[in-house]
Parts: structure tokens; sequence; C-alpha cells
């Protein structure tokens, strides 16, 4: 089976996992072009791959023209995030698969207009939510499916870190209504997925409450979300850019009739409790994972959640991560920015929202002392 040429358009933060899931992946693929506005960023990238692989991909600033020029099956996506729809829309349109970061979009319409895009053209539309392919993380889903915990009572996502304001300063766009959303947007989508892929994956009501507290941002510095999905189990986000001095976790804590389990570390990669009623054969695998922590928090799933994704496009399946997954963490992101502006609960099913409907004084918390 051929290789599938890939072009990657953004070279920023995130990139780097990009470059390495491609030289990870070379029997399956090849980068064929980089491409960003700052073309220093793009030869940095390119130079990386050849280092790794020997080949040397293509530079552009303009990825139209690397669309016109170049032979391109599929765009991976990886630039600031207001940018995401717009982009992947116009390679869905010119006949190419796409895969995205996170968050695919940042409103509902555009979301729901890529996957119908994708749908459509018989495109595979894959988004960038690694962590599901962490071995803690893919063994904690086989004891949900495998109904291991009995009835679901509930599970909490826990992203206790620190984005100081140089974080920001550096690229202007971070913590903006329009390109980015807060820390829940940013920092915690990747747990928000984690906990609705294990606790269901159908919310049914949203609550939530935000504030901008230290950040000198537009957006929310911190967001406790409440969850109440379809089967009655109870969901629960705690995130937050300012914990004092550094990052300190990130949880994944799962609880049911006959099991609990609570996956932690830098990047959701370790287990610490995995208690269950009846052993199971997933146990020893379980005991025998390292558990060692990634060099930072984007962790190493890029590389499986690349080779998952070329297996759809060669197999006609859907990807781990489609569209129609990739969503399901951005309404609940949009619906908890909702419930911080209207006061209210948040029925998921129904939710039209954008970050655009925000607005700063929704997150600038005003106590009625204050205000007398």
């Amino acid at each position: 089976m051929k290789k599938l040429n890939f072009l990657l358009i953004g070279c920023g933060r995130i990139s780097k996992n990009h470059v390495a899931a491609a030289a990870e992946n070379a029997g399956l693929m090849e980068l064929v072009a980089v491409c960003d506005l700052i073309e220093e960023r793009a030869q940095e990238k390119a130079d990386s791959l050849q280092e790794k692989t020997g080949k040397r991909p293509a530079v552009y600033t303009d990825y139209k023209k690397a669309l016109e020029e170049l032979a391109i099956d599929c765009c991976s996506i990886a630039t600031e995030s207001g940018y995401h729809a717009e982009i992947a829309l116009d390679c869905l349109r010119r006949g190419k698969h796409v895969l995205v970061e996170k968050p695919m979009a940042l409103s509902t319409h555009d979301a729901q207009l890529m996957i119908q895009e994708a749908n459509s053209r018989g495109l595979k539309l894959g988004v960038c939510h690694q962590n599901r392919f962490n071995a803690p993380i893919q063994e904690l889903h086989r004891a949900v499916e495998d109904n291991r915990f009995g009835k679901l009572v509930n599970g909490t996502a826990r992203i206790l870190w620190n984005r100081s304001m140089p974080y920001y300063e550096q690229a202007p766009w971070r913590g903006t209504w329009a390109q980015d959303g807060g820390t829940l947007m940013n920092q915690c989508i990747h747990n928000i997925d984690l906990l609705q892929w294990n606790l269901g994956g159908e919310p049914e009501t949203i609550m939530a409450m935000t504030g901008n507290y230290l950040r000198d941002i537009e957006a929310e510095d911190f967001g406790a979300i409440l969850i109440r999905f379809k089967n009655g189990a109870v969901g629960m986000v705690e995130g937050t850019a300012c914990v004092y001095p550094k990052n300190l976790e990130e949880t994944l804590s799962v609880f049911g009739e006959t099991g609990a389990a609570v996956i932690g570390g830098l990047a959701v990669n370790r287990v610490q409790t995995w208690n269950f009623s009846q052993p199971a054969e997933q146990d020893e695998r379980v005991a025998a994972l390292a558990g060692t922590d990634p060099a930072d928090v984007y962790g190493h799933g890029h590389n499986a959640l690349y080779a998952d994704y070329i297996r759809a496009i060669q197999t006609g399946t859907q990807p781990l991560v489609s569209g129609t997954e990739g969503i399901k963490a951005l309404k609940i992101i949009l619906a908890a920015y909702k419930s911080q502006k209207t006061g209210q609960a948040v029925r998921f099913d129904d939710l039209e929202f954008s970050t655009l409907d925000m607005n700063d004084s929704d997150v600038r918390y005003h106590s009625e002392e204050a205000a007398q």
C-alpha cells in the first residue's frame, strides 16, 4: 500500500510532535512539505525531519501554494486554534483528508460543518486527542468496556497547571476569545476528552463556574465544570493555569460500583490506583507498565494517533478520534462557557455556541458586596 503524502500547516509549539510522528511512521507516510507564515519556523521543522529520516520536506509560507504544487493526500493542521476550522474546511473542499490539532474549532457551527464536509466527500477528519493512546488510558478504557466498574458513579479530571504571563506574551493569540479561549479550552481539553470517553461518551447537562483571577488575558484562567451523563454518571473538571509555582498534576479518576482507577503523572501516563472487585488478565499488564513520564506534557501519543489515522484512511474505517469524537470535548467546554455566561445549566445536545459569544466581563467575578 502506497505511502500517504502529508502537508504540515503550522510549525509552532506542538509541531515537533507531528514531525516526530512522521518520522516514527515513515513506513506509512511521507511528510512532503511543512508550512508556516514565519519561514524560519518551517525551516527548523524541515531540518528536524531531515535529521530524523534523511529526507527534507519542501518549505512553504502559503499552504494553498503547496496544495497547488504538490500531490498531497492529507493535511495536518497545527496553527493557532482560531484558524483550525477555516483551513480544515478549505483543505476538505480541495479533496484532502484532514488531521487537526485540538480544539478542532472554536464554535459548534464550524465543528459540525467540518464533520459534514468530510462525510459528504468521503474524507477522513481526525482530531489530535493523543492521550487516548497512552497505555494506561487504553487499559482504563478497556476496563470500562469490559464493565469492570459495574455501574459508573463519577469521574474527575484535574488539570492543575501553571501558565505564567510570559507564556501568553510570547504568543498574543493565547487566552483570546477569537483565537483560543482560556485554560479550559487550551490546557484542559485533552483530559476533558478522556473523562467523557470513559464515563459513557454521552453528556446530557453541563454546569460551570469559571473566572479570570491572575492572568492578564481575555478568557478564564480557572474553571470548574459539572457534567451529567445520560447514563447517570457525573463528571467533574477542575482546571487552572494558576498553580504556584509550576505544574502540579494532571489526573483522571473513574469510580464505579466495583472498581476505582486513577491515572496521573505528567501527561496522564502513570497508574496511581487500580482496584477492582474481580481480578482480570489486564491487571498483570497494568502492573507491568513502567509509568515513566515523557519529556513534556504532550507525551508520545501523536505517534500512535498518526498510525491509527492512516490505518483508517487505508481501510475505509473511522479513526479512534474522528471529528464526531473530537467535537464532544469541544462542546463540553463551549457549554461550560455558556453556563458561566448565563448562570444556567446547559443541555449538551441542543448547544449552539462559540467562544466569540463570550466577552471579558463574563469571566470577571464581582461579588454582591463589592457591587454595593
